[in-house]
């Protein structure tokens, strides 16, 4: 009981933290609105890359990714208040006080889980807008499935967080690791037809499952516009499995974490 309190309090904070910032909503479901909006109504009239289901144009494609970025971003702006709470003096008195660092680690993941699907749902409502038909099933998985890739992004983003320093350096390291990894996802575009290099890459990178999985979950409505490659049982088999590593991960970066 006292744990599920001291994950909810650190759980609370996080919420109310954004609730003052709304500058973290824009930023976390604008900027993709924007990229959707250019590059996707943009290039579907011309675009067509190898290997995207014949039934499907690119903004229909490109839709998922975008959920995706969505969560990434909002996992970003989340987990850097981890610098800011290390700089500000926070993170020291929490590390000190009586409680488990894998405490504080699951209520930051929590916090930042809730925030980052509390806006893919809002854009989820954009659906009908890119052409595909919402089911209520394709809801529930939707969801479940962006639940889990929010958890495991805002996990990888704590990794980073609970070793650097200053926001100039999480910044950069987030978007030299976590940007790529959303782009070889087949986010923006799929493995069929990419060289071998990147399909090789792709197969390997563990958010192409959870992308998978969301895509599919997606099309549930309307079976068979969807070619995948990967089955929807190993893609969210694999997902849950980086999800769990990645919070493994991070919490053991904090057990590593100086006080000082």
């Amino acid at each position: 009981m006292e744990i599920i309190l001291q994950v909810g309090t650190l759980w609370w904070r996080e919420i109310s933290r954004f609730v003052r910032q709304r500058s973290r909503l824009s930023g976390g479901l604008l900027q993709p609105l924007v990229f959707w909006l250019l590059l996707g109504a943009g290039l579907k009239a011309s675009f067509k890359p190898s290997g995207m289901p014949s039934g499907m144009n690119y903004a229909q494609y490109f839709y998922p990714g975008v959920i995706v970025m969505v969560l990434l971003f909002t996992a970003i702006f989340a987990t850097i208040s981890t610098v800011e709470d290390r700089r500000e003096g926070f993170l020291q008195g929490v590390l000190v006080a009586p409680i488990s660092r894998i405490t504080v680690v699951l209520g930051q993941a929590l916090g930042g889980t809730t925030l980052a699907l509390m806006q893919g749902i809002i854009f989820l409502i954009l659906a009908p807008f890119a052409g595909i038909h919402l089911s209520l099933a394709a809801v529930c998985v939707a969801i479940a499935m962006m639940a889990v890739i929010a958890f495991t992004l805002t996990s990888l983003g704590l990794v980073i967080a609970w070793r650097i320093d200053s926001t100039q350096g999480f910044h950069a390291i987030m978007n030299l690791i976590l940007l790529p990894i959303w782009i070889l996802s087949g986010a923006f575009f799929p493995a069929e037809g990419a060289p071998k290099i990147l399909w090789w890459t792709m197969e390997l990178n563990p958010l192409t499952y959870g992308m998978s999985a969301l895509r599919q979950g997606l099309y549930l409505g309307e079976p068979g516009i969807v070619a995948a490659v990967h089955t929807m049982e190993l893609s969210i088999a694999i997902t849950i499995v980086f999800a769990l590593a990645a919070f493994t991960l991070a919490a053991r970066m904090a057990r590593r974490a100086s006080t000082i």
